[in-house]
């Protein structure tokens, strides 16, 4: 049993047998995919394809490479920002409304002229044989739809949205309509008749709409080359908005550079005025300041202060020896008794200081005469004394001219020392001049050179504002693909193929999913009951096998007998082998199966008897003709011996029946009869084989009663028929054993389905059954 059930686990998903479910309804598919592949066809033929038109440009921008934009002239200048495009604004600014509202504007996109034909509307776009123009563009509608009717000359009637008339013009005629004035041109050469929609729609609702069709993006993160593009049921459209908004971007651009131009030459051209107002009155100031500082040249003028300064000093300092050397010569002179004075010790160059050394001289030669005398003569001596005189006369005068010197150096001392002080006052000044001079000569310099910087900017900018180049240079101009991007007819019909398929797929799945019937002899194999076998359906319902029969019915029914015998091997030898034959539900075969299990083994030969139980519906009248009297008959009275009821199958030799007789109303009551097992027990002793056609289990209680009498129990499963959620009645009356020897078998499986879905089944050997395989069997069957 576990070994069964080991196989039901492996056996309940097979390829083959899920494949072969659904090629088995090749019809299905082949009709979905026709009915997809019409309405592919419809829509196609109907759908307004939409065309792809792209444009490169190389937007200027000195980040990402591109040409250096001209207005980067002024990025070093803090009062006026960095003006940088970079391809990410740029991209931002060619999207943006203003510059698709513009686009539309030259185009006039946002007015369509709409042809009306069978099925659809075409759009007319420049091919239009009309063009409505607006004598006041200020009062421009917002929305308006007009219907343009023309036969032929130069007239043309006007309706309104709702059909209704406004009146009959001549082209080119001013029409008032509300408060619009208008004019309708004829464009068209010929006198063919049309009928025009002219279309005005609101111009926010078109641009929103354009915007969302319009991409822009970069063709490679480190390049400034932008591709647009644009998808539109109108190739020359789509290619004519591209070009206007690539225009449209490089004239705002143009417009804005130059406008920062203007404004960049007026700022300049105010601030050259003012800087030049500063300028002159910092060079005046400048000029007054050196005058009242008698500066001409700072730095020169400084190294000659300092130059005096250092002669000065140095002259202070000789006066200053001077005077020491004269107070010590004064000094020695005063002391000095008979000792020759130096006379070469003055170096001053004045007349007293020339004089003195002439009276030192004097004085020195009479002291050498003296003491040249005194060797020879005493102090009394004249000529001694006079020299005394005269020696003290010229120490005297020398005295007088040493102190004269003396009062002549102090003199030039003092001077000295004013003439330094003078001096390092000017030099004091120096450092403070300088820093005043320095901050004075700074104002003048930043002034000229911002002058000069403003007056070379003027000029850049005069040159700039007069040859400003767009913001985008044109590599590819707009051009729409010959192909439609949408509808794309190759995958429209692939995605028709692919639905075809699966729209049917999907039912037949859901179906399948949703289904509860068996079907399949896989669906009773998770029973712990025997399973005995199948038998596919008959050709007619009422079909009884005979000895020449080689269907598949018979062929399975002779398998199931064949089966039999290992269900009825413990069956005592001399007692008729007993099968009852019932069902879950009525309408399961069980009769037909009776009746036909008892004819294959008459033909066995042996004596069989087949008995109508099922008292309550019998159905054994449809299959044999049979007499009204039977079981019920002799159950319910007590003079009918049931011999007389048994009749004999015409054209079977040992085949005999027991009808079920009339209906009785207690037909439970009837078979708990004692004559019933009376009667089995005398039936087992005359015949091989009893087959009992009893009633469904799961509606009357019949069948239960008269179980114990049976050996084996055939329960019928149809399928296609039984929910499968009834097989809990034979799973749980084979447990409680309430069945003897039970088994089932699937009854009505189908000829060329087997298993329900599997593979059909071959039965029978010979002529008859050796037919020509079809194309799916033999590919099946491999």
């Amino acid at each position: 049993m576990q070994q069964q059930k080991d196989l039901v686990g492996l056996s309940r998903y097979n390829l083959k047998e899920n494949i072969y479910k659904y090629l088995s309804q090749w019809y299905w598919f082949a009709l979905g995919t026709i009915a997809c592949f019409v309405i592919a066809y419809t829509y196609l033929r109907y759908s307004v394809p939409l065309y792809s038109a792209t444009a490169t440009i190389l937007v200027k921008d000195d980040k990402k490479g591109g040409v250096v934009s001209d207005l980067a002239m002024l990025g070093d200048m803090d009062m006026l920002g960095k003006i940088k495009n970079t391809v990410d604004n740029e991209i931002e600014i060619i999207k943006s409304r203003t510059i698709v509202n513009s686009a539309i504007k030259e185009l006039n996109l946002h007015i369509n002229y709409i042809s009306e034909g069978v099925v659809k509307k075409s759009d007319l776009y420049k091919d239009s044989p009309i063009e409505i123009i607006f004598e006041d563009e200020k009062n421009f509608p917002e929305s308006l739809l007009l219907k343009v009717e023309y036969n032929s000359g130069n007239q043309f009637i006007l309706y309104n949205n709702n059909e209704q008339l406004i009146g009959q013009y001549n082209f080119g005629q001013q029409i008032k309509y509300q408060k619009y004035s208008f004019t309708i041109v004829n464009n068209l050469k010929n006198d063919n008749p049309f009928n025009i929609i002219i279309h005005i729609k609101p111009l926010s609702r078109v641009t929103s709409n354009f915007m969302g069709r319009l991409g822009v993006k970069l063709v490679e993160d480190r390049t400034s080359v932008v591709q647009l593009s644009f998808i539109d049921d109108n190739r020359k459209r789509a290619e004519d908005f591209l070009n206007s908004v690539i225009n449209c971007y490089n004239n705002d651009a143009v417009k804005d550079k130059n406008l920062i131009f203007r404004n960049t030459k007026k700022f300049i051209d105010g601030r050259l005025d003012s800087i030049g107002i500063e300028l002159d009155s910092v060079e005046r100031i400048a000029e007054i300041y050196k005058k009242r500082n008698d500066l001409t040249d700072l730095v020169a003028q400084g190294g000659l202060f300092l130059q005096n300064a250092a002669d000065f000093e140095k002259s202070l300092i000789e006066t200053e020896t001077q005077i020491r050397i004269v107070d010590s010569l004064r000094q020695y002179v005063v002391n000095n008794k008979e000792d020759l004075i130096p006379a070469n010790v003055l170096t001053v160059s004045s007349e007293d200081a020339n004089n003195a050394p002439l009276l030192i001289e004097q004085y020195n030669a009479l002291l050498a005469e003296k003491k040249k005398l005194q060797s020879t003569a005493g102090p009394e001596n004249k000529r001694i004394i006079k020299i005394n005189s005269q020696l003290s006369a010229l120490k005297q005068n020398i005295i007088s001219s040493i102190d004269r010197i003396r009062s002549g150096l102090e003199i030039k001392k003092k001077d000295l020392a004013a003439q330094q002080n003078r001096i390092a006052g000017r030099i004091s000044d120096l450092p403070r001049q300088e820093r005043e001079s320095k901050g004075i000569s700074r104002q003048q310099e930043i002034k000229e050179a911002l002058f000069v910087f403003l007056l070379t900017k003027r000029e850049e900018t005069a040159i700039s504002l007069a040859s400003t180049s767009p913001n985008a240079k044109i590599i590819d101009s707009a051009m729409a693909s010959d192909t439609p991007v949408s509808p794309r007819r190759n995958v429209i019909y692939l995605v028709a193929l692919f639905m075809g398929c699966l729209i049917p797929f999907g039912i037949i799945y859901i179906i399948d999913l949703l289904d509860t019937k068996i079907h399949a002899a896989s669906d009773l194999l998770a029973l712990d009951i025997p399973y005995l076998g199948d038998v596919p359906r008959a050709e007619e319902n009422n079909q009884i096998i005979t000895l020449n029969s080689r269907s598949s019915t018979a062929e399975s029914l002779r398998i199931i007998r064949t089966n039999l015998e290992f269900m009825l091997n413990q069956v005592p030898a001399g007692v008729a082998k007993t099968i009852f034959v019932t069902s879950t539900i009525p309408k399961e075969g069980k009769t037909f199966i009776s009746v036909n299990l008892a004819s294959t083994i008459a033909l066995s030969g042996k004596r069989v008897l087949l008995m109508a139980m099922d008292i309550r519906n019998p159905k054994l009248d449809e299959y044999i003709n049979i007499p009204s009297k039977g079981l019920s008959n002799y159950l319910s009275s007590t003079d009918i011996n049931y011999k007389d009821l048994i009749i004999k199958q015409e054209g079977f030799k040992n085949m005999y029946v027991m009808p079920p007789g009339i209906i009785p109303p207690n037909p439970a009551e009837l078979l708990m009869h004692p004559k019933v097992e009376a009667l089995f027990e005398e039936l087992k002793t005359q015949y091989d084989y009893i087959v009992v056609d009893t009633a469904p289990v799961s509606l009357v209680t019949d069948t239960v009663i008269i179980a114990k009498f049976a050996h084996c129990f055939l329960y019928v499963v149809r399928a296609n028929h039984l929910d499968k959620r009834m097989l809990a009645i034979p799973e749980g009356l084979y447990k409680d054993k309430k069945l003897p020897n039970m088994s089932v078998i699937l009854n009505d499986c189908g000829m060329k389905k087997g298993y329900g879905y599997g593979y059909g089944y071959g039965y029978g050997y010979g002529p008859e059954t050796d037919k020509k395989k079809t194309l799916w069997q033999r590919i099946l069957k491999r």
